[in-house]
C-alpha cells in the first residue's frame, strides 16, 4: 500500500475529510503517473526496437523547381530572368540612382 493510500485511510478514520480528499488526489496522481510512465516506456521500446520492420519511407513530394531568378530595378520592380542579365541567383538592387537624387 502506498504512503498516500495509507494517509487517505488514516484521515478518513480520524474524520479529517479535507485531508483525506487531498491524500486521495495525491494517491490517484501517483497511480496515474506511474501508469503513464510505464505505458510511455512500452511505447518507446516498441517504436525503437523493431527489427526486420520496414523503415519509414522518404518524403514523397518532389521539391519545387525554381523558375528564372529575377533581379530588382532601382524603383523596386522585379525583372524577369529573360530581361535580366544572367546572375548567380542573388537579387541585386542598384542604389546609386537613389543616392544621387537624394544628395541634389
Amino acid at each position: 500500500m502506498s504512503e498516500h493510500t495509507k494517509t487517505f485511510i488514516d484521515n478518513l478514520e480520524a474524520g479529517k475529510n479535507a485531508d483525506a480528499g487531498q491524500a486521495f488526489k495525491d494517491a490517484l496522481r501517483d497511480k496515474m503517473g506511474n501508469a503513464l510512465d510505464a505505458r510511455r516506456q512500452e511505447l518507446a521500446a516498441s517504436l525503437f526496437n523493431k527489427t526486420g520492420e520496414p523503415q519509414a519511407e522518404p518524403h514523397s513530394d518532389p521539391k519545387p523547381e525554381v523558375a528564372d531568378v529575377g533581379t530588382f530595378t532601382a524603383d523596386g520592380q522585379v525583372q524577369n530572368g529573360m530581361d535580366a542579365v544572367e546572375k548567380d541567383g542573388k537579387a541585386e538592387l542598384d542604389l546609386t540612382q537613389n543616392a544621387e537624387t537624394e544628395t541634389q
